[in-house]
């Protein structure tokens, strides 16, 4: 039975239901009214026990600094990625392996502001490899492994200051760019922040991102100081363009909500970077001494760690010519997005009363034929008429931004009048409108900011809930609802509550990712440091005041399983590998009295966590985890003495792993490398 025959037959059971229980006419009398209309939208939404969503959905978490992941169109919450904050749930950032990622030149920071989350690209189409996205707080990007659900790599961005703006890619992923919102002195010191105007700038910055684990900082292009929005690629004829919203040419640096909101225009920046690699292989760029850290995993040894990086090439339009050329645009400018063919560069100004749409043909012709207004830091403003391709009339209140179904409409969210409208290109009429709930940032279509959107749904993402769910005190659940898009007029089908306040999001067919889902990771692949294969390779070893333990975990129990000889003052490092080799076995590991609950150790790998005891005691572990009938089984003891007693250092294995353990004592040593050879 396929899943639309499912959804039908459901919904047709339930209705029938209703009807032979009287119930059906109990709610036409008062209350919601079920109806055909109702029980339509409930069978697109219906995805049958055992069965799979059709589309994978990221959604950044906002203030949790994590992504969250959804299944379209039943709106199920699949899983939580920790990426730029610590995660309880399985110890990322917890964890020896895992702290270096939340490493940076300012300390360890366990918590920060996720924001845009950004599918990799191949021929200007989401391809499912990577998801890249952003720490806001303080400048990071991030990329996440979608053949595991897992954070792999972060690039911290100096020269940055509320690294809203990023991080998105382009058509190839050569790049993923990073803008600063706000504009600071380069470099920063200590200055005045009435010599705003003198000594405060923006910046850009193109990261290499096609080669997992080498993103760096490929150049930055030092910009005049607004504050950086957002941005997005060309692609098609405007491919090897990007194109920022900047806001605040005003330069307002005291109660900006009113004093960044004079000019009538503020600017997209259209930046020509196939010009900039031309510049920095001409020698353009100047070497800026900087600090930031690149925190990566080994692929062979799953263990995080961070390198220092000291220079940055910088560009200025000034010394590039043909670099950086500014769109004026009404008013307050927050996103900015291109049309599937890259003809169209769409605008929303916050405070506009149309949505302008910018003629990227029309752009070239104006550069060409010099249809300037003024030159601003290097950079040539062009006159609004002579790339301007037409303008939305009334299109609503607050327009902020705009996907497309690759069907010649596009779809604009719309926050004070709290609707999507969708209008068509080339004619710029409005011809359709759908409320939402409430105040929507930003608006999805799976592939909708890419060449060949998959126009099936538009997700709205709520800024505030109200009455959407069921009370839960001063502080309501975040809110998303999806909106069918395959015919002439919106359809709402499904609201659903979101984790954290999701910024933005991303979505792609489940059939790019589904199938390439690592299961486990190889046992015989492992070469950490701290990897424990079997039982005869655990123990407990002492340097000093540090006790190393390493321990197999395995359906259903710990080796060693009773520990001694640890001493109060003491630093204990539990280093737990998961030798089961099934998909989805996977085992926890708590110890009594540890600052640190819990983590979570997947088949195959290996994981650590400190523990040091305040008081001699017997502490018991356990498996945080459940993996069998025998879960509750699964644990042990550490015995702790006080500081200098005699209790001798000792971990328990089995007869049989203390036989392989002398068997294996008794070998000749072996041979040293290449001898015989």
């Amino acid at each position: 039975m396929t899943r639309e025959t499912l959804k039908r037959t459901a919904t047709a059971a339930f209705v029938t239901a209703l009807a032979g229980t009287g119930l059906l006419l109990a709610c036409r009398a008062g209350g919601p009214q079920p109806s055909l209309v109702m029980g339509d939208a409930a069978s697109k939404v219906y995805v049958a026990p055992g069965s799979y969503d059709d589309y994978y959905a990221f959604m950044s978490g906002g203030f949790s600094g994590q992504v969250t992941v959804y299944g379209l169109p039943s709106g199920r919450l699949l899983k939580t990625i920790p990426v730029f904050s610590q995660f309880p749930e399985n110890g990322f950032g917890y964890t020896e392996e895992t702290k270096p990622l939340l490493q940076t030149t300012r300390g360890f920071i366990p918590w920060d502001d996720s924001h845009h989350p950004e599918l990799s690209q191949t021929g200007g189409v989401p391809d499912g490899r990577w998801l890249f996205i952003n720490a806001n707080n303080t400048p990071r990007v991030a990329r996440l492994d979608l053949t595991r659900f897992e954070t792999d790599e972060i690039l911290e961005i100096p020269n940055s200051a509320g690294g809203h703006a990023s991080p998105f890619t382009t058509p190839d992923t050569k790049y993923i760019v990073s803008a600063t919102r706000f504009s600071v002195p380069v470099p920063n010191t200590d200055v005045p922040i009435d010599s705003y105007r003198q000594n405060f700038r923006g910046t850009l910055s193109f990261i290499t991102a096609d080669q997992p684990g080498k993103m760096d900082i490929a150049f930055q292009i030092l910009m005049p100081g607004y504050n950086y929005d957002l941005g997005h690629a060309g692609k098609g004829p405007s491919d090897g363009w990007f194109f920022f919203s900047s806001y605040n040419t005003e330069q307002a640096y005291t109660k900006q909500e009113l004093n960044s909101s004079q000019n009538d225009k503020d600017y997209v920046a259209a930046v020509n970077y196939r010009r900039a690699e031309a510049c920095v292989a001409e020698g353009k760029a100047k070497a800026v001494p900087v600090n930031y850290l690149h925190n990566y995993v080994d692929p062979s040894t799953r263990v995080a760690g961070s390198e220092r990086k000291t220079s940055v090439r910088m560009l200025d339009p000034r010394d590039c010519t043909g670099l950086v050329y500014y769109l004026p645009t009404p008013k307050s400018p927050h996103g900015v997005d291109i049309d599937p063919t890259g003809e169209y560069i769409v605008a929303s100004g916050k405070l506009a009363t149309v949505i302008p749409v910018h003629s990227f043909s029309k752009m070239l012709k104006a550069i060409e034929t010099q249809q300037v207004d003024t030159v601003v830091d290097g950079i040539p403003v062009l006159k609004y008429a002579a790339t301007i391709a037409g303008e939305v009339q009334k299109p609503g209140l607050g327009p902020l931004h705009t996907e497309f179904d690759g069907k010649g409409y596009a779809y604009t969210s719309m926050f004070i009048s709290s609707e999507i409208v969708k209008w068509k290109l080339g004619t710029w009429e409005v011809v359709d409108r759908m409320p939402v709930y409430y105040s929507v940032g930003h608006l999805m279509i799976p592939g909708g900011d890419s060449r060949k959107p998959w126009g099936q749904y538009v997700v709205s993402l709520n800024k505030i809930t109200k009455d959407r769910y069921l009370p839960t005190g001063p502080e309501l659940a975040q809110s998303a609802q999806l909106i069918d898009i395959s015919g002439d007029k919106m359809k709402m089908l499904l609201d659903f509550p979101t984790a954290g306040e999701p910024h933005y999001a991303q979505a792609l067919p489940a059939s790019l990712i589904r199938e390439r889902q690592v299961k486990f990771f190889r046992l015989a692949d492992a070469t950490g440091p701290d990897v424990t294969r079997s039982e005869a390779e655990g123990g407990i070893r002492r340097t000093g005041k540090r006790v190393d333990v390493k321990m197999i975990a395995i359906r259903s129990h710990f080796a060693p399983d009773n520990l001694e000889g640890i001493q109060v003052g003491d630093t204990v490092y539990f280093h737990v590998t998961n030798i089961d080799q099934d998909w989805d076995i996977v085992h926890g590991f708590a110890v009594m009295g540890a600052q640190n609950a819990n983590m979570v150790i997947p088949p195959g790998e290996t994981r650590t966590i400190k523990w040091v005891p305040q008081a001699p005691a017997v502490y018991p572990f356990y498996c945080t985890d459940f993996c069998s009938a025998l879960h509750q089984e699964m644990s042990g003891y550490a015995r702790v003495s006080p500081a200098g007693s005699s209790v001798p250092l000792t971990a328990n294995v089995s007869p049989r792993a203390a036989s392989q353990v002398a068997r294996m004592e008794t070998l000749p040593a072996p041979a040293p490398a290449g001898a015989g050879q």
